[in-house]
């Protein structure tokens, strides 16, 4: 997802907040299966590295997990955390798995 109102209507979807991330996902209701993923991390985080890198390892965690258990049709949204940087891999991973499984009840 790159337009803003995009990243806005998710706004109002169901939210999963993780120490690491807040997941964002809204069901777009126009039919269409596929599932659109939006990053999102503030310069409260840090420098443009830091950021990046926080991008970096949203994205790698959206590819291992969003197509076995994303919800079809929907917006993903991931905002980057302060603490996020920090947290090992791995736990990003089960804290996403834990997102998911949350936001499909």
């Amino acid at each position: 997802m790159t337009i803003r109102r995009d990243f806005l209507a998710a706004n109002s979807g169901k939210r999963a907040p993780m120490p690491g991330f807040v997941l964002q996902v809204r069901p777009r209701g126009d039919g269409d299966p596929t599932m659109r993923i939006g990053y999102t991390v503030t310069k409260k985080i840090g420098n443009a590295v830091v950021r990046n890198r926080m991008k970096r390892r949203l994205r790698a965690l959206a590819r291992e997990l969003l197509p076995e258990s994303g919800v079809r049709g929907a917006d993903h949204v991931l905002i980057g955390r302060n603490g996020g940087i920090e947290r090992a891999f791995a736990v990003l991973r089960a804290e996403l798995v834990k997102a998911l499984a949350k936001v499909a009840r």
